[in-house]
């Protein structure tokens, strides 16, 4: 009975995670690693990047009176010997830039 009530278990909770993976993944088009793989090739046109990141979760951004549900990254650039910070927002749905700034650090 024990047993039974064990594998029982486990398949109901299998089941209820499989669903909500399913579930987020409908909601979540683009994965942050894709996101990042676009960035980096955008500004890879520009010259060489030094270094990346991404919030793996993705935030809203108001932009020209849309609300977007994007993930928030950075890229670090070596120009002329210093390191330049840009921050950009990918929409999560498309996977298109939604802007990127230069930062002041």
């Amino acid at each position: 009975m024990k047993k039974r009530n064990i594998l029982l278990a486990l398949g109901v909770g299998f089941t209820i995670g499989y669903v909500t993976k399913q579930q987020i993944g409908a909601r979540q088009k683009v994965s942050p690693e894709n996101a990042l793989k676009t960035a980096k090739e955008a500004f890879k046109k520009s010259g060489p990047i030094s270094g990346s990141w991404i919030y793996m979760k993705p935030e809203e951004v108001h932009k020209n009176g849309i609300v977007y549900n994007a993930y928030r990254g950075g890229i670090t650039r070596n120009i002329d010997g210093d390191n330049v910070q840009f921050e950009f927002y990918v929409d999560a749905q498309t996977g298109a830039i939604i802007s990127s700034n230069k930062t002041n650090e």
